[in-house]
């Protein structure tokens, strides 16, 4: 017979206060969640990912240092590195590396006129200044992922 108790450490996890963020900017600063925003989003998007699997799509980025648009990847397939990243592998060798899924705050679904979503990652690193982890650049990119015609 096993012992019983009031929470298992499974719920126990799930009640128990995360600790918030602190980002500044100037002399301002704000206290934000933003691990819990982080295992949302990378929940979200471990839904949507295998959806677009064998499929062809077209890969996009836009962020203040560089960018690449309507990069195609023929057949996609997924390899996942635990939840720190995971890289998008087309044919011919082509493939996109997304590294740093611990920036990753917010995955978002829109629309195009005709009916066909597309999948907005968003990754913040604090401001430029004052960025969240300092041994990466701080600010913010967009990764666009969208199903080729």
């Amino acid at each position: 017979m096993g012992q019983l108790s009031l929470l298992d450490s499974e719920e126990k996890q799930d009640y128990q206060i995360e600790k918030t963020t602190t980002v500044r900017l100037g002399t301002r600063s704000a206290e934000i969640p933003l691990r819990k925003r982080n295992k949302a989003a990378i929940k979200q998007l471990k839904e949507i990912i295998p959806q677009l699997e064998g499929k062809d799509i077209l890969v996009s980025q836009y962020c203040d240092y560089w960018w690449y648009q309507d990069l195609r990847l023929k057949r996609l397939q997924v390899q996942w590195f635990d939840d720190s990243a995971f890289v998008l592998w087309g044919t011919k060798g082509t493939q996109v590396r997304v590294l740093g899924l611990k920036f990753l705050y917010q995955v978002r679904k829109q629309y195009y006129n005709n009916g066909k979503p597309y999948y907005l990652l968003d990754f913040w690193n604090g401001f430029r200044s004052e960025p969240v982890d300092k041994y990466y650049r701080g600010g913010y990119q967009c990764l666009e992922i969208r199903t080729a015609k």
